[in-house]
């Protein structure tokens, strides 16, 4: 059985929303789904994503779930 999702309403500028749009189209995911992997990505760069057994459903084939350093948000 999946484990139960939780719904909630977000609002997002239509220029965020449109940039998620295109990444989520270039990586072939729903931008529901683009926007939860760049939540669980965050999290898990900041240790704070506790139960992390799930946290590779929506990475393509291949993807590493530990951050590669050579993204445009690594802040070093």
């Amino acid at each position: 059985m999946a484990p139960k999702r939780k719904n909630y309403p977000l609002r997002l500028d239509p220029a965020v929303h449109a940039a998620i749009e295109r990444w989520a189209a270039d990586e072939l995911r729903s931008v529901n789904a683009q926007i939860e992997f760049l939540l669980r990505d965050s999290l898990r760069r900041a240790g704070r994503l506790r139960n992390d057994s799930d946290a590779g459903a929506d990475d393509p084939p291949g993807a590493s779930s530990e951050p590669d350093g050579d993204g445009p948000d690594r802040r070093d």
